[in-house]
């Protein structure tokens, strides 16, 4: 775990191990929730990054006989 430094602008540095573990680049947005007493950034990625996340899911649904 890591500890960081909260400066006179309320401006944290996220330590580098961890901007390369998730990938994040400057002007990258992140969401920053209150969660509990702790605070909790969540990378903000484009949709495009979810595609084949669902790959091979079997979308077929039973249905009634009396229905298409």
């Amino acid at each position: 775990m890591t500890t960081v430094t909260i400066s006179p602008k309320y401006q944290v540095v996220i330590p580098k191990a961890i901007r390369d573990s998730l990938r994040l680049v400057p002007g990258q947005k992140v969401r920053a929730m209150a969660y509990g007493n702790r605070i909790e950034l969540i990378p903000v990625r484009p949709i495009t990054e979810l595609r084949g996340l669902l790959a091979g899911l079997d979308t077929r649904v039973e249905r009634d006989d009396d229905r298409l």
